[in-house]
């Protein structure tokens, strides 16, 4: 099939044009929609419906964000969560090495510390210890703390979440998972088998985001205010691009608002790798990647 009356480049590499039906739909766009041909046939390609332009072009967390409720855990992970903070617990957070789990246990820290409560950190040596938790970094862990809360690893890890002996322990994940889930707390995990996959596009700093709103709304219903959650998207939205997370969704809507709160520079460490970078402008998506 030629497109533009052209079959082949000059290279010979055959020229494909939009399908049929891509082209229905750009027409629909530009009808209904009120859309520019060149914004429409972008838009037509992406597969976005008529009625999905608004939310597509102007992403609203107060549209898009899914109900926490919605993932399997969501109730004892935030529970046995505000029940460690609230009560002094000694908390550990084990996270993979990349940026998703760094901003995911940054997520985590910064909400505890609102709340005057610390945890400890451990990230595996990536050579050494390879990726997720391992059965000596876990038992350890167990000896000096009452919850390990394990972030974008521990779905298949078996073995080392039991020998972490004495310590409560939950996984906030999104790698895809097994058949047979680690006994713990909780494994609150958009891509686990028996989850229908609507926020199966969440990276783990996706997935910790919704378990701090839950968490939060529990605080508020016993009287205390949560920490501010709306000044942590930026570690989100970084989280969601690096992680080369699908922008569609609720992801979009991520991306959006902090990209705006990272244009406030208020995280030192962000500002530092900016400056490093040499970006003297808003950042924009392309520059989280």
């Amino acid at each position: 099939m030629s497109y533009l009356g052209v079959e082949n480049s000059l290279t010979g590499r055959r020229w494909v044009g939009p399908s049929d039906e891509t082209e229905r739909l750009t027409q629909t766009l530009m009808q209904r929609a009120n859309l520019e041909p060149a914004v429409a046939s972008v838009l037509a390609r992406r597969g976005v419906m008529p009625e999905e332009v608004a939310s597509f072009l102007s992403p609203a967390l107060r549209d898009l964000l899914p109900d926490p409720m919605s993932l399997k855990d969501m109730e004892p992970a935030a529970e046995r969560l505000v029940r460690a903070a609230r009560d002094g617990e000694r908390i550990a957070i084990f996270a993979d090495y990349d940026v998703d789990g760094g901003a995911s246990a940054a997520l985590l820290i910064w909400w505890l510390r609102a709340l005057n409560r610390k945890a400890t950190l451990y990230i595996p040596d990536r050579i050494d210890e390879g990726y997720g938790p391992n059965d000596d970094a876990m038992a350890a862990l167990a000896r000096d703390h009452d919850l390990i809360i394990c972030v974008d690893c521990g779905t298949l890890s078996h073995g080392p979440i039991a020998a972490a002996k004495g310590a409560d322990v939950m996984v906030l994940d999104h790698h895809l998972a097994s058949a047979e889930l680690p006994e713990c707390v909780a494994v609150v995990n958009p891509n686990r088998q028996d989850e229908d996959g609507a926020s199966g596009h969440l990276c783990a700093a996706g997935v910790v985001f919704l378990v701090l709103v839950d968490a939060n709304r529990r605080l508020r219903e016993s009287g205390t205010k949560g920490p501010d959650l709306m000044g942590l998207l930026d570690l989100v939205a970084l989280a969601t691009v690096a992680d080369v997370a699908p922008l569609i969704g609720v992801n979009r809507a991520l991306v959006v608002q902090g990209l705006k709160v990272m244009a406030r520079r208020h995280r030192p460490g962000l500002v530092a790798l900016s400056d490093v970078g040499r970006l003297d402008r808003a950042p924009t998506s392309y520059h989280l990647g």
